[in-house]
């Protein structure tokens, strides 16, 4: 969806039943606010933090590992921020 608007990506996510991973905390945080305060729905927003999940290559299982945490809460209408992993 490159090129795509905020509202689109959201907007394509809710279309597919698919909740959304962003590292775009300011827009996706008043996006799905905003749909809260108007009465309408979204199956979820992620919020993946480059200062807790990196995207860097070696770190991806990392994050992987922060959304596989919270898969199977309910995430309809909610703004979750993943955690990294504690790491042993």
């Amino acid at each position: 969806m490159a090129g795509s608007s905020d509202p689109e990506v959201l907007a394509a996510s809710i279309a597919d039943g698919r909740t959304l991973l962003t590292e775009n905390v300011a827009d996706f945080v008043r996006i799905s606010a905003e749909r809260l305060v108007a009465g309408r729905h979204h199956p979820g927003v992620l919020i993946a933090l480059s200062s807790r999940c990196s995207r860097r290559v070696a770190s991806i299982g990392h994050l992987v590992t922060a959304v596989r945490d919270v898969a199977d809460q309910h995430l309809t209408d909610r703004l979750v921020y993943l955690q990294a992993p504690n790491k042993p």
